[in-house]
């Protein structure tokens, strides 16, 4: 007599190995006292390991012949079909075989009879409810065009949707899943393969960065020659290892390179062998309990405008393929120790202590070691000497300032409903070396300078449209600005001169869709004067206004002219076209229109001369995302 009722299991039809185990769970489920006295718990749980095993290889077999993406509903309607509870028969589950269902707080195992084809359909057709057969599937597409989405809530492997998307600021490798583990460690990686073309109204023989204030006035043959130009150089790739020692402990490393490097033997004749470079390297630990965030390392400078906190990778960075962002742009990409607190991840302070340079400009030409122009009143100018050529590990062909201390940011920023709002302080000391005319010494000299910014990040009304914007006004800034106005020059005896400097830009970022980003800037940075009488009754240092600058305005004419102010308007996007399982493509067009104003001088004659230059950029760039899928 059967345990079950005299219902028969008719199962020639099973696997050899499956009718084994089926026996074994009926002989096992089939006598409540023989189930109570066995002790041979090895061998069940042996049995438990091997059903389960056949169930998770049924299940993978399953999900191999119904796809995600055609299949979904039809994979759906057989899932339920095959899983769904049915009648029982004289005790009996037709989808588990067992005892009633006390049974199971004995330690009755379940057995899942899914997927197993009955003998016929007449003489057990309570027990088997089999799943439909799979029908002829579509294999997925390799991309998804995106070009005529219109579901907002579709979702895509590239987040556009935020005022600085990562994806074309970074990486956006925090939004990826790790690829593999090393240890403890999980290891994201990103980037991207870049394609773009250049073109400018002026030649520069620039790469994918422009130097802004290097636009040409009209007496060099280079004004108004057009310059194009391809570049595979802002191909990116980023790698992010993380490891949680407690749920209050996060240690995260991020290194980022770029090919925006050359080196001695680069050039574009053949094989344009650009080398990598280092963006971003650094190390950062987080304790959330006590709001501590640490960063060592290179990294985005504490004066960058940030959408979020102020912690790395939620910089509030332009969305343009110019490598050097924008005029007006408060940044700096070097070596730093920063040290933030925040509290409920709403109200933010920040300390970081950063790597320090400095530009020099002089009216005359002056290098360092060279002799300034006497003063008014004296027979000579003192000798100055401010930077030296790279050494070990440095650029043999770069001047490098000397450095008396790092620069320091103090930073406070809030995170509201209504947009991300900051101030900063920051700090900069200048140093040169002094000989004073007909004396065999020198002495140090050491000036202070800095200033103060502020930045925002605002939604008007909607998350489809945001307000940025930033300011930074001080003395010795120039460095933090895209043009690189000078930080300094020199008075009549010799002192670092700090320039005093205001820059600053708006933005309007708009989201139509959410494979869309449509962006307009406008940047401005202007410096001030600084100089001092000479004993020729002429103005030296930065922003002399009785320069002759007639050279300026015609071909091959002599043109010493200092930039004043530097205007830019800038306007482009990106399209998200491409999506699927093998990478995403984007598509980016950005257009700049610059506009550079000299200090007024002369013609010679006493007739004032205003010099000023344009130009236009272009760029059009695709880019592979091979990671987001």
């Amino acid at each position: 007599m059967s345990p079950f009722g005299g219902l028969k299991i008719v199962g020639q039809h099973l696997p050899r190995r499956c009718r084994l185990l089926l026996s074994a769970a009926i002989f096992i489920g089939g006598s409540p006292t023989a189930f109570a006295q066995s002790a041979d718990d090895q061998e069940l749980a042996a049995i438990k390991a091997e059903m389960r095993m056949l169930e998770g290889r049924l299940q993978a077999i399953e999900e191999r012949r119904h796809t995600k993406t055609s299949s979904q509903t039809t994979h759906s309607r057989a899932t339920k079909a095959a899983f769904a509870p049915h009648k029982t028969i004289v005790g009996l589950e037709t989808n588990h075989i067992g005892m009633s269902p006390s049974s199971h707080s004995t330690g009755a195992m379940p057995v899942s009879t899914t997927g197993f084809a009955p003998t016929s359909a007449t003489n057990t057709p309570a027990l088997y409810n089999p799943v439909p057969p799979a029908t002829h599937q579509t294999p997925p597409p390799l991309f998804q065009w995106l070009g005529t989405q219109h579901n907002e809530a579709h979702r895509t492997s590239i987040d556009l949707t935020s005022s600085s998307p990562l994806a074309i600021t970074q990486t956006e490798v925090d939004h990826l899943p790790p690829v593999f583990q090393i240890g403890n460690l999980t290891v994201r990686l990103g980037g991207f393969i870049d394609f773009s073309n250049i073109w400018r109204s002026s030649n520069l023989t620039s790469g994918p960065a422009t130097a802004w204030n290097g636009f040409p006035y009209a007496n060099s043959p280079n004004h108004g020659l057009s310059e194009e130009r391809f570049s595979a150089q802002l191909t990116r790739f980023s790698t992010l290892l993380e490891a949680n020692p407690t749920k209050a402990v996060r240690l995260q490393a991020y290194v980022e390179a770029d090919f925006g490097g050359s080196g001695g033997t680069t050039n574009s004749v053949q094989i344009n062998g650009y080398t990598p470079r280092l963006r971003q390297g650094y190390f950062t630990f987080t304790e959330k309990d006590w709001g501590l965030h640490v960063l060592m390392g290179q990294a985005w400078s504490l004066t960058t405008n940030y959408a979020k906190g102020v912690i790395p990778r939620q910089e509030q960075l332009p969305a343009v393929t110019d490598n050097n962002q924008i005029p007006g742009i408060t940044f700096t990409r070097v070596p730093q120790v920063r040290i933030a607190k925040d509290w409920a991840q709403k109200y933010w302070l920040a300390l970081s202590v950063e790597d320090p340079q400095a530009t020099v400009a002089f009216s005359d030409s002056l290098s360092s070691g060279g002799t300034l122009p006497a003063s008014y009143g004296r027979l000579a100018g003192p000798r100055v000497f401010y930077s030296n050529a790279g050494g070990v590990l440095l650029n043999p062909n770069t001047q490098y300032s000397y450095n008396p201390a790092p620069d320091i940011v103090l930073k406070a920023a809030v995170d509201t409903s209504f947009g991300h709002y900051e101030v900063f302080g920051l700090g900069r000391w200048f140093r040169g070396l002094i000989q004073p005319a007909g004396e065999n010494h020198t002495h140090k000299s050491t000036q202070f300078g800095g200033g103060v910014g502020a930045g925002m990040t605002v939604p008007l009304g909607t998350d489809k449209l945001q307000l940025t914007g930033n300011v930074l006004a001080g003395q010795g800034v120039g460095r933090y600005g895209p043009t690189l106005l000078p930080d300094t020059t020199f008075d009549k005896n010799g002192n670092p001169s700090p320039v005093p400097e205001i820059m600053g830009s708006l933005g309007l970022v708009g989201h139509p869709a959410r494979s869309v980003l449509l962006y307009t800037y406008g940047g401005v940075e202007t410096a001030g004067r600084r100089t001092y009488l000479g004993a020729d009754g002429l103005q030296h240092g930065y922003g002399a206004t009785d320069l002759n600058l007639s050279g300026c305005e015609y071909e091959f004419g002599t043109c010493s002219a200092q930039t004043k102010t530097l205007a830019a308007f800038t306007t482009g996007g990106w399209w998200h076209f491409l999506d699927g399982h093998y990478g995403s493509v984007m598509g980016g067009l950005q257009y700049t229109y610059i506009r550079k104003f000299a200090f007024k001088g002369n013609d010679g004659a006493d007739h004032a001369v205003d010099p000023t230059t344009y130009g236009h950029t272009v760029y059009v760039t695709f880019r592979y995302y091979p990671f987001q899928q």
